[in-house]
């Protein structure tokens, strides 16, 4: 598997140390990754601010440190309810179809985004609708720039994998992939192994965290005792720490015939702090964890 830094871990959204966009790469090759995958929005390469004069020097800053683009990363809720007159779909479609193309320019063979947050404003498949329809268009866009739009478990809409397969079943378009993690099953209590092997086929990339469970519970004091509060909490830990199984979860993905793009990243707040050195630490276990268990080759 292509071992990938997701640059969503170096740009200080959760309150941690930040880097631009050079120096992240720079710090993505220091750490033995071969490729990474860019968040498509501020601080990192929003189609906003980001040009083509930029977009050239990005290129000789990954030739320079020997890395791969592999994946851009749009965020996107397709199903979100909005006023009518709001051209809230087009907005969105717009937004991803100029990440393919940004996404060519670097090289990438991907493109990341998410279905919908579900919402009690209108029916189950309703959204489910307008998030099909929607990645149809996209990917009709993609394919002639020779992108793969990955479609990530993660908001509420067939999240669950027998539904995200029937979802890409539905979108029917050979560039549309998956974007196949972990964490999601792992909390809701899929077998990892058999979601994996499942998936597998139709996985593009997979980004990949480890996470500790915390059990909440409030005290009640006309009981003199605690009750349980749903769901736990959860933190991320360094990689192979936590309650997620990798092993299982990878030797699912292997076997069932995927060995593409593997991406670390740090969405949450993070064990030990948001310093440097600790994100260093983090990011470099995983290459670690990665090939010492002999799911990756790379540098």
């Amino acid at each position: 598997m292509e071992l990938s830094l997701f640059s969503v871990s170096y740009a200080g959204y959760w309150g941690q140390q930040s880097l631009g966009i050079t120096d992240f790469i720079e710090k993505a090759a220091k750490l033995g990754y071969e490729s990474v995958m860019i968040a498509g929005k501020r601080p990192h390469l929003s189609p906003l601010d980001v040009t083509s004069e930029q977009l050239d020097s990005l290129s000789m800053t990954l030739q320079q440190h020997r890395l791969k683009c592999s994946v851009i990363a749009a965020y996107t809720d397709f199903g979100s309810p909005v006023a009518a007159e709001v051209p809230y779909q087009e907005m969105q479609i717009h937004f991803v179809n100029r990440l393919t193309e940004i996404a060519a320019t670097l090289g990438a063979t991907a493109v990341r985004l998410f279905t919908s947050y579900e919402s009690d404003q209108q029916s189950y498949f309703a959204t489910w609708t307008k998030s099909v329809t929607a990645i149809q268009e996209i990917c009709d866009f993609a394919k002639d720039r020779g992108i793969v739009i990955a479609v990530q478990n993660h908001h509420d809409l067939a999240v669950e994998t027998t539904s995200l397969v029937e979802f890409l079943h539905d979108v029917n378009r050979d560039n549309c992939k998956l974007g196949f993690d972990a964490w999601s099953p792992a909390l809701r209590g899929e077998d990892l192994y058999q979601a994996a092997y499942l998936a597998a086929p139709h996985t593009a990339i997979t980004t990949n965290a480890d996470y500790v469970r915390l059990s909440r519970f409030r005290y009640r004091p006309d009981l003199i005792n605690y009750e349980k509060a749903e769901p736990d909490a959860v933190r991320a830990v360094p990689f192979g720490t936590g309650f997620i199984d990798y092993k299982a979860f990878f030797s699912g993905l292997h076997e069932g015939g995927f060995n593409g793009i593997a991406n670390y990243e740090m969405c949450s707040p993070i064990r030990g702090g948001g310093s440097l050195e600790n994100l260093d630490r983090f990011a470099s276990t995983y290459v670690a964890w990665m090939k010492n268990n002999g799911f990756a080759g790379g540098k």
